[in-house]
């Protein structure tokens, strides 16, 4: 681009001698007033070699140069004078060939230059000698130190390496964990305030600038833990998605629509889907649920599901695991990342360039036919992925608007959690004289309706139902079966229970029994442990209403009375039994 720097060369005679006749000619360069381009700078020469070595595809005359306080600067030219440099400096970036930072510099701050490779600032030219006698060679003065880099000399470096050169260290603040700002390339208090962060944790004075040595630390340690784990860029076409992945720690599996599975690599422990499949929001919300059923997403954890999109968080002692999943143009879209729970601090990392790097990819998802088909049921499996199951799944039925809900007590004190309805629940009270217990949801619950409890006791031979979750694996809604009242008393004449003259399934217990008006009579029980003798399978046993209201009330749950009254069609019983009763899990 310039015309190159011109030269001339004066030759200086110099002549002693009482011992003999020495002639010295030195050659030395007259440079012109030249100027350069000055588009960046780098803290290392590898860094910069490489950036030159892009560079000179486009641009020939290219530079490098050594500068003040160990920076290499990235330079074009030279130019005749700084009104050339300064026209081709305003060409360059209205065409945006350069960054928009760059400025036109006289080269004072360059030292010595090593691109294009074999080329160095120029020298005095070496001393021509006409011999006359021998002469004692002259010592050789030992070269002065760098100066030491000063604030400033940091500061004006940081000012030459260019937008993207201080989004790369924005980057690798985040990478350590001391940045969540934007990566801008704008250095404001909150990227100073983590440059001075990461200074003071490892030593150095927290000035919140980077001199050259601390910021080869930073680069050179990032790159390290990086290349350790592998974060690669990948574009997984059939699916749409573009990521960064650690493919140090994971390698691909295999298409199970629509998941893209990685598998763990040695004894890594850690597994990726990548998500993508065509759907609307329903699709949304049922790959939610889905996702939320999986063994590999641990019940404990933040989640939070949106029209645009959902998010699950899932921990226990051995495993974590993070679900971004979003909905845009009819394509879902989004990434699950599994990891041993020891391994949480590096995996914490990851995950971030995962998230800042995911990127939907044209508008096509996971072909819904690719991959092959399983040679085992899908009961137990997602895309083959292991299902959550609870240990078990009874009923219960709400006892007032804010979701409070009376359901059996036995077995409950084994459970690690208990939900309703997939909303965790926590228990209010148990009376384990009547074998009951009231479950508060820890989010709140719109219940379709309350139940209200019988005024009036029905007497042996009335007609009844029972509603509860039969086929809590097969069915989402309450089975409602038909019979009689037996007796107003337990098997052992116990005065508070009742017996039933109707089939029920372990997935009934908890649930309401009505009356033919539809009022709560009582609450099916367990039917028992191994020592107890087996029932009838048309028998079952529960908790009367003249029982419960009492102690209810006393804690704090008075249940409402109904004042209906007659008998009401099979149909009616059916729909007020969907709307009161309601489904309890109990997990690990």
């Amino acid at each position: 681009m310039g015309s190159g720097i011109r030269r001339s060369l004066a030759a200086n005679v110099l002549r002693a001698g009482a011992l003999g006749l020495t002639l010295t000619v030195w050659a030395t360069t007259a440079m012109a007033e030249t100027s350069w381009v000055q588009i960046e700078a780098l803290p290392t020469r590898d860094q910069a070699e490489q950036r030159l070595r892009e560079l000179s595809t486009t641009f020939p005359d290219a530079a490098g140069f050594a500068m003040q306080g160990g920076w290499y600067g990235l330079a074009l030219g030279p130019y005749d004078t700084p009104e050339v440099a300064a026209e081709a400096l305003r060409q360059l970036r209205n065409a945006g060939s350069i960054p928009a930072d760059s400025y036109v510099s006289d080269g004072a701050r360059h030292q010595s230059q090593f691109w294009p490779v074999g080329t160095t600032t120029a020298q005095p030219a070496p001393a021509v000698t006409v011999p006359a006698a021998p002469a004692a060679p002259a010592p050789v003065a030992e070269p002065a130190p760098p100066p030491a880099e000063t604030l400033e000399d940091a500061r004006r470096a940081e000012e030459a390496m260019g937008r993207e050169g201080r989004m790369q260290i924005q980057e690798a603040l985040e990478w350590v964990g001391v940045y969540s700002g934007g990566v801008d390339g704008a250095f404001g208090k909150g990227t100073r305030a983590s440059i001075a962060a990461w200074q003071d944790s490892h030593g150095y004075e927290p000035t919140g600038v980077l001199k050259s040595t601390e910021l080869k630390s930073l680069l050179d340690t990032v790159a390290g833990e990086k290349s350790a784990l592998g974060i690669t860029s990948v574009e997984e076409t059939k699916a749409g998605i573009g990521i960064d992945l650690p493919l140090g720690l994971i390698e691909f599996d295999h298409y199970d629509p629509p998941f893209v599975h990685y598998r763990a690599k040695g004894n890594s422990g850690v597994k990726v889907l990548l998500i993508s499949e065509p759907g609307d929001q329903n699709t949304l919300y049922g790959l939610y649920d889905a996702m939320a059923s999986l063994e590999i997403v641990p019940t404990t954890g933040p989640r939070e599901r949106g029209k645009a999109g959902f998010s699950l968080v899932g921990e226990n002692a051995q495993i974590h695991s993070v679900t971004e999943v979003t909905l845009s143009k009819g394509l879902i879209k989004g990434f699950t990342l599994v990891y041993p729970a020891a391994d949480a601090p590096r995996m914490a990392r990851v995950l971030a360039a995962m998230k800042a790097s995911f990127k939907p990819l044209g508008d096509t998802a996971l072909d819904p036919t690719l991959g092959q088909p399983m040679a085992v049921g899908r009961s137990d499996l997602i895309a083959g992925l292991d299902v959550r199951h609870p240990e078990f799944a009874r009923s219960g039925l709400f006892l007032d608007a804010k979701g409070a809900v009376l359901t059996a007590a036995g077995g409950l004190e084994r459970c690690g959690k208990v939900t309703i309805e997939d909303v965790a629940a926590k228990i209010a009270f148990t009376d384990p004289r009547l074998g009951v217990a009231v479950l508060l949801p820890q989010d709140p619950i719109a219940p379709p309706a309350v139940a209200r409890f019988e005024t009036v006791a029905a007497g042996p031979g009335a007609p009844l139902a029972v509603a509860g979750f039969s086929y809590p694996e097969a069915m989402s809604a309450p089975v409602v079966s038909f019979g009689t009242l037996s007796d107003l008393t337990g098997l052992a004449g116990e005065p508070d229970r009742a017996r039933l003259a109707v089939h029920t399934l372990p997935g009934d217990v908890g649930g309401p029994v009505l009356d033919g008006a539809g009022a709560v009579l009582g609450v099916v029980l367990p039917r028992g442990g191994a020592d107890t003798k087996l029932l009838p399978p048309d028998m079952t046993v529960a908790v009367q209403t003249a029982a419960l209201v009492p102690v209810l009330a006393e804690k704090g749950f008075a249940p409402l009375a109904a004042d209906a009254e007659g008998t009401l069609a099979a149909e009616d019983i059916s729909a007020l039994a969907q709307g009161i009763t309601t489904q309890i899990a109990c997990w690990k």
